[in-house]
């Protein structure tokens, strides 16, 4: 099994890199995100690498951190997901993005990926919902996700609130993830103790810097 490798590129062609290794050249698939930050032919490049083997064919998917395969891999457990689909996701939403969007439940930000329509986006949410936690990615996200959980354990009175401001936000133009992110980073630094008025005029502030 191949997890690493670190060569030159080739050439980028579609949706995969060539990486030359010693003169062996290696097709790396990748998301779209990750090819425009390779560089040109020649540039030396490192990939972490998840192999695929298959009855009739080995497939190389390429990533710049760990923190990306991680949600690739992630992304994979999800029914109606394959490698494609994962790095079409990747493609338009980095780790921190994703995490957010998971957090946040903002299934419109995961259907701006080709090939993911509302239900597969849905279930993306839902089953992913409970395990952003466990990436070490998105710090501003995870602060979101910890106060939500800490909503529910002081029954559900502190969630209500930041989806009330949430929802305020979202009906004043911002998208949902923004939304979501601005008003746990106000709740956060109140502890818990603000008020919906506060929330909203915290997240409007946020979302202006």
């Amino acid at each position: 099994m191949i997890g690493k490798l670190t060569g030159k590129i080739d050439s980028i062609q579609g949706d995969a890199v060539i990486v030359d290794v010693g003169g062996v050249g290696y097709v790396v698939h990748a998301a779209n995100r990750t090819l425009q930050r390779l560089g040109a032919s020649g540039t030396a490049v490192s990939l972490l690498i998840e192999t695929q083997v298959r009855e009739d064919a080995i497939n190389l998917f390429g990533f710049v951190d760990q923190a990306e395969r991680d949600w690739f891999r992630l992304l994979l457990t999800v029914q109606g997901v394959g490698a494609k689909v994962g790095l079409a996701i990747l493609g338009v939403l980095g780790p921190d993005d994703l995490t957010t969007a998971i957090a946040a439940q903002d299934k419109t930000a995961i259907t701006r990926a080709p090939g993911v329509g509302p239900k597969l986006a849905a279930r993306i949410v839902a089953e992913l919902k409970d395990k952003v936690g466990s990436l070490s990615l998105g710090t501003a996200a995870l602060k979101a996700a910890a106060a939500g959980g800490e909503g529910k354990a002081a029954g559900g009175k502190s969630n209500a609130l930041i989806e009330d401001a949430v929802s305020a936000l979202v009906n004043l133009g911002y998208r949902r993830a923004e939304a979501f992110t601005a008003v746990a980073k106000a709740q956060h630094a109140t502890d818990g103790t603000a008020s919906l008025d506060h929330l909203i005029r915290a997240g409007l502030k946020e979302l202006s810097q």
